[in-house]
C-alpha cells in the first residue's frame, strides 16, 4: 500500500481540486438517489421535491466539513443512511413532522451515549453475527422500494424495464471487474450518465423524468422546518432500533479507515465522529431531510489514488454547499430516470451484502451451523415482512405498524433473541 499524502498534507492545488472532484462524483450519486427516493415519500409537487433535494445536500456538505475538521478527522465520505431509508419506508402514511421529530430524537439519543461514554457499552450487544445481520438486512429490506424503481408505472412494458435493467446492472459489474482501481470509484456517477442517456434512446416514447420548468438558477430554502415537535410511539420506536443499525454502519466506517491508516488515538476519533453523527441527524430532523451517516467505501478511494489528505474533502463538502443553492443544477441531475436509480441503489446493496458476508466470515471459531442459523432466521423474517402486501400491513393496529412493518427492525429483534439468548455463548 503507497499512500503519498497522508492524513494531515496538504496535496499540491492541481490534485488538491482533482481529489475534491472525485470525491463529489463519488457523493453525488448517493445523496440523488436517497433524496430523490425520500422527497417521493414525502412530496407529489416536483417543486417541492427539489427543495428537499437542496436540503440535503446542504446538510450533508455542512455534516462532511465538519466531520473532517471536527469530528473524526478522517478522510470519510459521507452520504444520507439506507437504514434510515428503511424507517422512512415503513413510516410511509404518517405526518412528516412525526417522522422528522423521530429522527432528531434518535440523533439527540446518539450523542448522548456517544459523549457520555455509554456507547461503549452498548458495543458488546453488537457481536459479529449481529452485525452482519444488520448489514444483510437493510440491503434485503430495501428490495420491495428497488423492485418499484426498476418497474416504474408508464408506457414501457415490465418485461423491457428488467431486461434494460439487468444489461445496466451487468455493465456496471463488469466495468468493476476490469477497470483500474482510480476509475472504479467513478462507475456510479457514470453509469448514472450512460444509463439516462441509453433510455431515452432506447425508449424515446419514456424520456427522461421531467424537471420543473423555470428552475431559478439560485435560490434559497431555508424554510419549512420541523417546528412542530409531534411523537407516535411506534414511529419512535422503529427509528431508535434504525439508529442502532445506523451506529454500527458508522463504526464500521470509522474503523476501515483507522485500520487502513494506522492511527493511533481511534478511540477520541470515534467519540468524536459519533456524537457529531447524532448531532447531524439531530439537525436533519430539523431541517426535515433524512440524517447522514458516514460511508465505509472510502478506504476503497483512499487505496485507489494514495491520497489520504482529509483536506480534500473540505473542498467537496464546500461544493455541496454551494450546489445546493442551485436548483437548476440539482433539477437537471434529479431527471435520472427511475430505472437508472434502481440500477445504482442494487449495485450499492450488492457491495452492502458482500459485506454481510465478509463480517461473518470474521469468526474466530470458522463458520458453524449456529452461526448460520443466527443469520438466517432473521433475514429471512425481516425479508418477509418487508414484502408483506400493503392490503395484510393496513389491518395491523396503527400504534405498532411502524415497528410491525418494518422488516429492519424485526429482523434485528430476532438476532438479538438467537445471539443473546437462545445460542448465547
Amino acid at each position: 500500500m503507497q499512500i503519498r499524502y497522508k492524513l494531515d498534507d496538504m496535496p499540491p492545488f492541481g490534485e488538491f481540486v482533482l481529489f475534491g472532484l472525485q470525491w463529489l462524483a463519488i457523493s453525488i450519486p448517493g445523496i440523488i438517489v436517497i433524496g430523490k427516493i425520500v422527497g417521493g415519500l414525502h412530496f407529489t409537487d416536483p417543486s417541492a421535491q427539489i427543495t428537499y433535494l437542496q436540503k440535503l445536500t446542504f446538510v450533508i456538505g455542512v455534516v462532511l466539513v465538519s466531520q473532517v475538521l471536527l469530528g473524526h478527522r478522517l478522510p470519510l465520505i459521507v452520504g444520507p443512511s439506507t437504514v434510515l431509508l428503511v424507517g422512512m419506508i415503513a413510516s410511509a402514511g404518517f405526518d412528516p413532522a412525526t417522522v422528522y421529530a423521530s429522527i432528531m430524537v434518535g440523533g439527540s439519543i446518539l450523542f448522548l451515549t456517544a459523549v457520555t461514554g455509554l456507547f461503549g457499552r452498548l458495543q458488546k450487544l453488537f457481536t459479529v453475527r449481529v452485525v452482519a445481520v444488520v448489514l444483510l438486512l437493510i440491503a434485503f429490506t430495501l428490495m420491495p422500494t428497488v423492485l418499484g424503481l426498476l418497474i416504474p408505472p408508464g408506457p414501457v412494458l415490465p418485461h423491457r424495464c428488467m431486461s434494460f435493467a439487468f444489461m445496466l446492472i451487468l455493465g456496471m459489474f463488469i466495468a468493476q471487474r476490469y477497470l483500474p482501481p482510480i476509475w472504479k470509484s467513478a462507475i456510479i456517477f457514470f453509469a448514472m450518465i450512460a444509463g439516462s442517456l441509453a433510455w431515452v434512446i432506447i425508449f424515446p416514447s419514456s424520456g427522461l423524468h421531467s424537471a420543473p420548468r423555470g428552475l431559478p438558477a439560485f435560490s434559497g430554502f431555508f424554510h419549512e422546518f420541523t417546528t412542530r415537535f409531534s411523537v407516535a410511539p411506534g414511529v419512535l420506536a422503529s427509528f431508535i432500533f434504525c439508529f442502532l443499525g445506523l451506529s454500527v454502519n458508522d463504526l464500521g466506517s470509522i474503523e476501515s479507515v483507522s485500520v487502513l491508516l494506522k492511527l493511533p488515538d481511534m478511540r477520541q476519533r470515534v467519540n468524536r465522529g459519533i456524537s457529531l453523527t447524532g448531532l447531524a441527524n439531530l439537525a436533519s430532523g430539523f431541517f426535515g431531510v433524512i440524517g447522514p451517516v458516514n460511508f465505509s467505501l472510502s478506504p476503497g478511494v483512499i487505496l485507489s489514488t494514495g491520497c489520504a489528505s482529509r483536506f480534500t474533502l473540505v473542498l467537496t463538502g464546500g461544493l455541496l454547499v454551494l450546489l445546493a443553492f442551485s436548483p437548476a443544477v440539482l433539477g437537471l441531475v434529479e431527471s435520472v430516470p427511475p430505472v437508472v436509480i434502481g440500477c445504482v441503489l442494487t449495485y450499492l446493496l450488492t457491495f452492502q451484502i458482500a459485506a454481510g458476508f465478509a463480517t461473518i466470515g470474521q469468526e474466530e471459531k470458522g463458520f458453524r451451523l449456529e452461526s448460520g442459523l443466527v443469520v438466517g432466521l432473521p433475514v429471512l423474517m425481516g425479508t418477509a415482512v418487508s414484502m408483506l402486501p400493503a392490503r395484510i400491513l393496513g389491518t395491523f393496529p396503527l400504534v405498532l405498524r411502524p415497528v410491525m412493518g418494518n422488516g429492519f427492525v424485526i429482523g434485528v429483534l430476532v438476532a438479538f433473541i438467537l445471539e443473546h439468548v437462545l445460542y448465547r455463548e
